[in-house]
């Protein structure tokens, strides 16, 4: 855990962002170098994020996140990277996640090579006009699965398929944005974004 004070972002921002956690995190409960090691070798992503390490408490729970994670934003075929990345960032905008929306959203601009719109959707929130209409059926689907989930019906997805996307690159779509629906959630119920050190 930080023991400094540090600058807490109040908007949505491209900046690059830490995390400070408000539980300690693995490296502060008194681990032996071996069981630290250990939980390194199960889970690299524990070691130098303050937030994975904070989540290593429950070790087969982060490894599980970290696979299911990993397939549900870069699985081969389907939807493209910035596809998930977009549907990402609309539902943090959602959920008022200022990391998650500030990280995908640094992904989705390398990835689309579009940051003019990605900042809109920072800037505006989910209300924001996206460029193409595939773009803006990702945005509102994500947002209406975030906002009502038990109200989806099989009409919310015809825009994208009007859109010309798939059922394969529609399910992609789906599983970042429900991934990023509970993502979210955790990460805000344990820490909060920070600005980095200088």
């Amino acid at each position: 855990m930080s023991t400094v004070a540090r600058r807490h972002p109040s908007t949505f921002t491209l900046d690059q962002l830490d995390w400070d956690p408000w539980i300690e995190t693995i490296e502060h409960v008194g681990l032996s170098d071996d069981e630290l090691a250990e939980v390194y070798r199960q889970a690299p992503n524990a070691k130098g994020s303050s937030y994975f390490a904070t989540l290593a408490h429950d070790l087969p729970a982060l490894v599980a996140r970290t696979g299911l994670f990993s397939n549900a934003m870069r699985s081969p075929g389907g939807a493209p990277n910035s596809d998930r990345e977009l549907a990402a960032v609309a539902v943090s905008r959602v959920n008022g996640c200022i990391y998650c929306a500030s990280v995908h959203a640094r992904m989705y601009a390398q990835y689309a090579k579009n940051t003019p719109a990605i900042q809109r959707i920072l800037d505006e929130g989910v209300s924001a006009r996206m460029d193409t209409p595939r773009e803006q059926a990702i945005v509102d689907f994500a947002a209406r699965l975030t906002e009502d989930a038990a109200g989806i019906s099989a009409a919310d997805l015809e825009p994208m398929r009007t859109a010309g996307m798939s059922d394969l690159e529609i399910y992609d779509v789906a599983q970042a944005a429900a991934m990023f629906a509970w993502a979210n959630r955790l990460m805000q119920t344990l820490g909060e974004p920070a600005y980095p050190d200088k």
